[in-house]
């Protein structure tokens, strides 16, 4: 029974308990979490890790009026519990229900809406400097895990608040882990600080009293100040966050709740950019994860006593990285690239296997990319697999490093299309329209596993240009089709004479279940390629039927159907037309098929449709 846990309806009543109660609070939420999320599935790990540092900020400062911004956000689980939402999670990342995310439109205490890494600090900045020109006098906190400074956006963030001196407390939650485990340079910088601990104590009486001595007690606080810390510079001969001017405190253990508490105080008090080095255990306080914090980083519903997950079929993911050691022992010149990611988009075996052939960037998809770029210009075959979501975060690089300069970049598109539970920050719905307009892109969609390993020895072996290839989350294939695939060449998957249906990967199957469910003629053309556009095909089989359907895993605007819709037009085929896609707006979190249902691409509202 969580009695404490029970109490707490909002961050005040956390400041009415003593420094045992709050320990016993935390471990009390830690049950919680175990309990919750191994029903619902949720991000578990990194919010065992950030227990006792969650708790330690709201018993210090006072939300809402005090701003407390979580990079990514998916450790927001425990700041969730204590703004008044335990109730929540029984619908966690549900369809209509909580979601795994900061949301401002959930409770006042979420401020600014997170899902990506790296931009904590950017935006605490911009709320920090609004502080400031309205007079206030409210603290701004950034929360962030050591795995977010391999984004290179932190740097500009700290280069401009260190500079400008706004008071701004940053707080780096140091797991060592991001999803899988940190690599570079800042990793190793940090590491070095956690040999080279300097413990922190708050001064405050000691400040407090020197201050009083008259004419000099401020001078002596200074003089013991500066003493302090060119003694620190002995011991660790400088911190990048010194130079860049934070005041730098820590290493701290991210556990003792008193000594958070009492950094915290310390850092409430001083008028200028601080950073506070928490050190944490991913997983802690449940063994399966304490053991293997990439499974529970993100995981679905599990046994609460073996930690195990249900057996699923083979995946995309899965599917890509078997291919790709096979491209590799085949092709010498075949190298990886991953944004801090193997083991979810199915590199880590390729890690193994090929370690000097396979590279680790961190959550730096713009350099990752770039640098795919340059060792494609030195005769090298770059595979870049990233999330739909996280690709658009290197467009520029995409657009201009290597389309424009018409490079062998291989872009496999993991999680393209609905994602589901994650959300609107994680949807993959954009990639069509943002890579469509790009020059020399050429993009493929396979329907089935084995059309993915057609396209993706296509792609590395017999092209010679950027390519993309998406596919979507988890194993979705379409029935009865071949892998056989032709560049620039659609499918047809069914002859028909009323209705000509035009799908691309998952959905060719969504359009053979729409056709099942009507009594008319219906033909069916797969999609494998997106760009170029089998333009003979589509027309043909419009003049044919004189109705055409698109259906795809993407928004409307500047997608397929916008594509084909723009070929019929300019082409003046006249048939009646209709574009079955995700609208301009941001898409909530669900299960893919409540989703799809919600946005009417399900195959009931397709067939009526159809019917017309």
């Amino acid at each position: 029974m969580n009695k404490l846990l029970e109490k707490i309806e909002s961050p005040d009543d956390l400041k009415k308990l003593n420094t045992d109660e709050l320990t016993v609070l935390c471990r009390e939420i830690r049950e919680f979490l175990i309990d919750s999320v191994s029903e619902t599935g949720g991000h578990l790990a990194s919010n065992l890790g950030i227990v006792e540092l969650t708790v330690a900020l709201h018993t210090v400062f006072d939300v809402p009026k005090d701003k407390i911004i979580f990079d990514v956000g998916h450790q927001s689980y425990v700041h969730k519990i204590l703004t008044g939402r335990k109730e929540g999670f029984k619908t966690l990342r549900q369809f209509g229900g909580m979601s795994g995310f900061p949301k401002k439109s959930e409770s006042e205490c979420d401020v600014f809406n997170t899902g990506h890494s790296s931009t904590s600090i950017s935006a605490a900045l911009g709320i920090a400097r609004a502080r400031d020109l309205d007079v206030d006098d409210y603290n701004v906190i950034s929360v962030f895990g050591d795995g977010a400074l391999t984004g290179g956006m932190m740097y500009e963030a700290m280069n401009d608040a260190g500079h400008s001196k706004t008071p701004l407390i940053l707080v780096l939650n140091d797991n060592a882990m991001s999803i899988s485990k940190n690599v570079g340079a800042i990793p190793k910088h940090l590491r070095k600080l956690r040999m080279s601990p300097t413990y922190f104590r708050s001064k405050h009486v000691v400040e407090g009293f020197l201050k009083h001595i008259p004419l000099v007690g401020k001078h002596i606080v200074n003089l013991i100040k500066h003493i302090k810390r060119n003694f620190r510079r002995l011991v660790i001969p400088t911190t990048i966050f010194d130079d860049m001017g934070f005041r730098y405190m820590g290493p701290v253990d991210g556990h003792d709740i008193k000594a958070l508490i009492n950094c915290f105080e310390y850092a409430r008090s001083e008028k200028r950019p601080v950073l506070i080095h928490v050190q944490t255990k991913k997983g802690r306080g449940y063994v399966h994860a304490e053991n293997n914090p990439q499974k529970f980083h993100g995981i679905s519903a599990f046994n609460k006593e073996t930690g195990e997950t249900q057996k699923k079929g083979e995946t995309y993911s899965e599917r890509f990285g078997k291919t790709l050691i096979n491209l590799a022992e085949n092709n010498k010149k075949v190298v990886a690239i991953t944004g801090a990611m193997p083991n979810g988009t199915g590199l880590d075996n390729f890690q193994k296997k090929f370690r000097n052939r396979f590279f680790d960037v961190g959550i730096a998809e713009q350099h990752g990319t770039t640098m795919a770029a340059g060792l494609a210009s030195a005769g090298y075959v770059p595979v870049i697999p990233l999330y739909s979501s996280f690709l658009q975060r290197a467009y520029d690089q995409t657009l201009h490093d290597v389309c424009l300069q018409n490079l062998h970049v291989v872009f496999p598109i993991d999680r393209a299309g609905i994602v589901g539970a994650d959300g609107e920050t994680h949807q993959g719905v954009y990639d069509i329209s943002y890579l469509s307009h790009m020059p020399n892109m050429t993009i493929l969609s396979p329907a089935t596993l084995d059309q993915l390993e057609t396209m993706l020895h296509f792609a590395v072996n017999n092209f010679n240009a950027p390519i993309a290839i998406r596919y979507p989350r988890g194993g979705t294939e379409a029935e009865d089709i071949s892998s056989d695939f032709t560049l620039g060449k659609a499918q047809l998957i069914k002859s028909g004479s009323d209705v000509t249906v035009i799908a691309s990967g998952r959905m060719v199957k969504r359009a053979q279940e729409s056709a099942a469910l009507t009594n008319k003629s219906i033909e069916i053309i797969a999609i494998p390629t997106i760009k170029p556009l089998d333009e003979e095909a589509i027309i043909s089989s419009a003049i044919k039927t004189g109705k055409v359907i698109t259906i795809e895993d993407n928004v409307k605007t500047g997608g397929l159907g916008s594509m084909i819709g723009t070929l019929l037009k300019e082409k003046q085929i006249d048939c009646k037309f209709r574009i079955f896609a995700f609208p301009d707006k941001p898409i909530t979190h669900g299960s893919i098929d409540e989703l799809d249902k919600l946005y009417g691409l399900d195959a009931e509202t397709i067939a009526n449709e159809i019917n017309r």
